[in-house]
């Protein structure tokens, strides 16, 4: 919207106007505030999300590994049976955290009450199979704190540019468009002060003219 002649121009207005703009400028200030916040967690997210991403490279590389001989010594259909059959011993529970006032989900890897260590019979099993169970079980907590860093970076990225859009829309539209309303009624009073004092000096000429 643009102000212009749309604005009255009274002296009420221009107060109005003024302590509009003073209300925008001070959102601005908290909304800049609020980007310097976010960018300085994205910024620790990342890292952590780093060193989080490399402290499970190697077990992931493992878990293919040990996957893949079990696949090759027992063959497809076997394992997606174990698969399929086997109960899952472990859970995560999702809750929410606040940063910067975006909620992020936290994940939470429990093993579940009462679950055997290994849920599978040993009959149509061997090793490779017992090894990919337990390095999945003990490399799951990583990978979930890994997802947990990824996605919280993701929660901070769109606040992030929501905020901007904000601080950009303060800055090339609602602030200048107080100022120029400003601008617009202030030269509107001041031409009407002078159309005033024209009028109030023609009266006075007349007025002595009556006297003499």
């Amino acid at each position: 919207m643009s102000f212009g002649k749309r604005v009255t121009a009274t002296k009420i207005e221009l107060i109005k106007i003024r302590r509009s703009m003073q209300v925008a400028k001070m959102v601005h200030k908290i909304l800049d505030d609020k980007r310097e916040v976010l960018l300085k967690k994205i910024d620790e997210m990342i890292e952590e999300a780093n060193k989080a991403r490399e402290d499970i490279w190697l077990p992931l590389e493992e878990i293919y590994k040990s996957v893949y001989d079990a696949y090759l010594s027992l063959g497809t259909s076997t394992i997606e049976s174990i698969a399929i059959s086997t109960p899952s011993t472990m859970e995560v529970d999702v809750n929410v955290r606040r940063i910067v006032d975006v909620k992020v989900p936290t994940l939470q890897v429990t093993a579940k009450e009462g679950a055997q260590t290994i849920a599978y019979g040993f009959a149509d099993t061997n090793a490779y199979v017992d090894k990919a169970a337990k390095l999945i079980k003990d490399a799951l907590p990583g990978i979930c704190k890994a997802a947990e860093y990824e996605n919280a970076i993701f929660s901070l990225a769109k606040e992030l540019e929501r905020t901007q859009k904000l601080i950009n829309a303060l800055e090339f539209v609602i602030i200048p468009q107080y100022q120029d309303a400003i601008y617009f009624i202030k030269a509107t009073l001041e031409e009407r002060e002078r159309e005033e004092f024209v009028r109030l000096k023609k009266v006075k000429v007349v007025l002595e003219k009556k006297k003499i």
